[in-house]
C-alpha cells in the first residue's frame, strides 16, 4: 500500500509553487498525493506570516487534519515555521517544524511517519538560507506559477519576509527556461512568474551579489520559449520595473498587458516611514509609461492602510492619489503588527476600528476602479483562457488583460484559448461576451 500524503498551502503564489515541487518529490518517492480533506498518513502545512489571519488559521488546519486521521504525521513548513518554529511545534498534534532551508529536504526528516511525543524543530539561522531551490506549481491545468527568485534584501519596516526567506537570490536562467519548457510540454497555456522580489532577478545566482542576468534578460529569454501562449508577471516593485521591460512587454509574443505593482501608500511621508525605495511620483511615472505603451493594460495595486503614523490627512492623500490614477483594481491590506519589525515599535498607532474603516473605503474604491476598467473594455476583442471549474453552471476565464468573463458551462472550453468580443457586465461583476471564433458553439 502506498503511503498517502496531503498538503495545505497558505499565502502567496510562491508558496503554492514550492508546495507543488515538494509534493512531486514525495510522489517520486512512491507516495500518493490526496486531498487535504481525505485520510492521509502525513499532512504538510505550508505556512504564511504576511497577515494576522494566516497565523491564526494554522491551529484550525491542524485540527482539520487530526479530525480526519488522529494518527497522521503532521509537518509545518514555510514562513511562519521559520519565524516562530517553537510556537508551531507546541501546537497539539504537530510532529515536525522545518525552516526555510530544511523544507526542501523534508523527506530526510520524516522517517517512518510515527508520531512524536512533542514537535521537533529543525530550523537554520536565516542567514544560512543562501541557496536556491527552483519550483513551479500546476493548479487547474490552465496556468502554472513559476518561481524565478527567492528572498529579499529590502528592509521595509513592516515586513517579516527577509526574516522568513533570507537574502535575495535567483534561479539560473538555464533552469528557469528548462522549467518553462516542462510546463509548456504539459499543455499548460499560461505561466505566472513568481518570487519574493522578482524585479531583483539575477542576484545571487552563484551565492553572491552578482547580477549574472537582469530581469529584462529573463523576460526576453522566456518570450522565445516555444509553446508558451501566455506569460504573466506577478508582483514587481515600481523601482525595479524599468522602461525597457515595459516597452518589451508591449511588443512581446507571449507577455500579457497586466502588471501588479505594490504601492503601499500614496503619501510620501508614510512611504519614508515604511522605508520603501521610491516616492509617489515614480509610481505615477510607471503607471503612465504602461498606459502610454499599452492603453488597455490592467494594473493592480497593493496598498496598506493603518500604518503607524498614518493620519487622516495621509490616508486621504492615498485615497485621492489612487482615485486619480489610471489603475484597474486594488489589493488592500490592513496593517497588522509583526514581531521583530521596526514598525511594531513605532508610536502613533492607528486604532483598529480606524484601520478597518480605511480598509473598507479603499475596497469600495477598488470595486469602482475595476468596474470602470471593465466598462472601458466593452466592445473590444480579446483572447480568453478558460478555467477548469464548473461554478454553478458557468465557466469563467480571463482575457490577456485580466478581465474576468463568464459563459454557460461547457467542458470542451476548459484550458482553451478563444477570440471573443466583450459585450456587457453581468450582475456578479464578470463580463459577458460573444465568440468571434465561428467554430465555437454555446
Amino acid at each position: 500500500m502506498k503511503k498517502k500524503i496531503a498538503f495545505y498551502t497558505l499565502g502567496c503564489k510562491l508558496n503554492f509553487s514550492e508546495t507543488s515541487t515538494i509534493a512531486r518529490g514525495f510522489q517520486d518517492d512512491g507516495y500518493e498525493r490526496v486531498d487535504f480533506s481525505d485520510k492521509a498518513d502525513m499532512y504538510v502545512i505550508n505556512t504564511c506570516s504576511v497577515t494576522e489571519n494566516a497565523d491564526k488559521r494554522f491551529k484550525t488546519i491542524v485540527k482539520q487534519a487530526q479530525k480526519v486521521n488522529p494518527e497522521a504525521f503532521v509537518a509545518a513548513i514555510g514562513c511562519y515555521a521559520q519565524l516562530k518554529p517553537e510556537e508551531l511545534a507546541a501546537v497539539d498534534g504537530v510532529d515536525l517544524v522545518l525552516g526555510a532551508s530544511e523544507k526542501f529536504k523534508i523527506a530526510d526528516y520524516v522517517n517512518d511517519l510515527s508520531k512524536n511525543e512533542e514537535g521537533q524543530v529543525h530550523s537554520c539561522e536565516i542567514e544560512e538560507a543562501d541557496f536556491y531551490v527552483g519550483s513551479y506549481a500546476i493548479g487547474d491545468r490552465t496556468r502554472a506559477f513559476l518561481k524565478v527568485q527567492d528572498g529579499c534584501d529590502y528592509k521595509c519596516t513592516y515586513c517579516t519576509i527577509p526574516l522568513a526567506r533570507g537574502i535575495s537570490r535567483s534561479d539560473t536562467l538555464e533552469n528557469v527556461l528548462k522549467n518553462a519548457a516542462e510546463i509548456s510540454a504539459k499543455g499548460i497555456k499560461e505561466i505566472v512568474l513568481t518570487g519574493v522580489n522578482i524585479g531583483d532577478y539575477g542576484k545571487g545566482e552563484f551565492g553572491n551579489k552578482k547580477h549574472e542576468h537582469t530581469f529584462l534578460e529573463l523576460v526576453q529569454a522566456l518570450d522565445r520559449v516555444v509553446g508558451i501562449h501566455r506569460l504573466r508577471i506577478s508582483s514587481i516593485e515600481p523601482n525595479l520595473l524599468k522602461n525597457e521591460t515595459i516597452d518589451f512587454v508591449a511588443q512581446s509574443n507571449s507577455f500579457v498587458p497586466h502588471f501588479h505593482i505594490p504601492l503601499q501608500s500614496g503619501s510620501d511621508a508614510i512611504l519614508k516611514l515604511m522605508k520603501r525605495r521610491y516616492m509617489s511620483a515614480l509610481y505615477t511615472d510607471r503607471v503612465n509609461r504602461i498606459k502610454q505603451t499599452m492603453p488597455d493594460a490592467c494594473i493592480g495595486v497593493d496598498v496598506i492602510v493603518g500604518f503607524p503614523g498614518e493620519t487622516e490627512e495621509h490616508f486621504l492623500e492615498t485615497y485621492h492619489f489612487l482615485n486619480e490614477l489610471d489603475i484597474s483594481y486594488l489589493h488592500v491590506f490592513t496593517y497588522s503588527e509583526r514581531d521583530n519589525t521596526l514598525a511594531a515599535d513605532m508610536v502613533d498607532v492607528v486604532p483598529k476600528n480606524v484601520r478597518s474603516k480605511r480598509s473598507k473605503m479603499l475596497r469600495g474604491l477598488s470595486v469602482k476602479k475595476r468596474r470602470a476598467f471593465y466598462e472601458s473594455q466593452l466592445g473590444t476583442r480579446r483572447t480568453v483562457l478558460f478555467e477548469g471549474e464548473n461554478k454553478e453552471g458557468y465557466i469563467y476565464g480571463f482575457t490577456e488583460n485580466y478581465v474576468k468573463v463568464k459563459a454557460p458551462w461547457n467542458p470542451a472550453l476548459v484550458n482553451t484559448l478563444h477570440q471573443i468580443e466583450l459585450k456587457e457586465i453581468d450582475i456578479d461583476g464578470s463580463v459577458r461576451f460573444k465568440f468571434v471564433d465561428v467554430s465555437v458553439e454555446i
